[in-house]
């Protein structure tokens, strides 16, 4: 008795689910694994609810600016005068300026000298007592000539008077103290350059003139 022979699409059919068994048997699909990279962010202090200071300076602080290297989200580790490193894995949670000018602005409102700190765009119907603007020129890790890591942070600072002529008032550069880093733990480092940024805040409010 003759049986008749399957067709040549039902073969295809079988073989194929043969082909997935086989493969479902190899385990070919990789696990998923943990994403590896950790962020982090500049910490500030805020002020703890004080009224403003009466007659205190009213200060406009201008955006942050950073040197084209140090506009990314990467965590930066210099390893020689012409070479940076960029750490994939270890970023930060928010952009670079935002953060130093969250934390200068904290910082400026916790001196018992001013009053008001304002950010761009300026109200127009708030008078200022001067304009601070900062330039981040390094922000960092960094190893240095004896083969250790540190805190990086230089800044210029310019101090100027509001109004259509804006006259500058001073011009700074501003180096932070170099302080200890072991290269790895970049929780450390934010911190000690969240500390680099207060200073630098003093270093800006201690170029403002007396308020008249």
């Amino acid at each position: 008795m003759n049986h008749p022979r399957p067709s040549h699409s039902r073969r295809l059919v079988r073989g194929a689910a043969g082909l997935l068994v086989a493969l479902a048997g190899c385990n070919v699909i990789p696990p998923a694994q943990e994403d590896a990279t950790r962020y982090f962010i500049l910490s500030d202090t805020p002020p703890a609810g004080q009224a403003p200071a009466a007659g205190g300076l009213r200060i406009g602080l201008r955006r942050v600016t950073l040197e084209g290297y140090l506009d990314h989200r990467t965590i930066v580790v210099r390893t020689g005068a012409n070479e940076v490193r960029f750490e994939d894995f270890r970023r930060w949670a928010e952009p670079l300026d935002a953060g130093v000018a969250r934390v200068l602005r904290s910082s400026l409102l916790a001196s018992p000298d001013v009053a008001q700190v304002y950010g761009e765009p300026f109200p127009v119907d708030q008078e200022r007592d001067c304009d601070i603007s900062v330039k981040i020129v390094r922000c960092e890790g960094a190893e240095n000539s004896a083969g250790k890591y540190v805190a990086s942070l230089e800044a210029t600072i310019e101090i100027t008077a509001p109004g259509a002529a804006q006259r500058v008032v001073s011009r700074k550069l501003f180096t932070a103290p170099s302080e200890s880093w072991d290269g790895s733990d970049f929780g450390r480092l934010a911190s000690l350059l969240s500390k680099d940024v207060a200073a630098l805040a003093r270093e800006a409010l201690a170029g403002v003139p007396p308020r008249s």
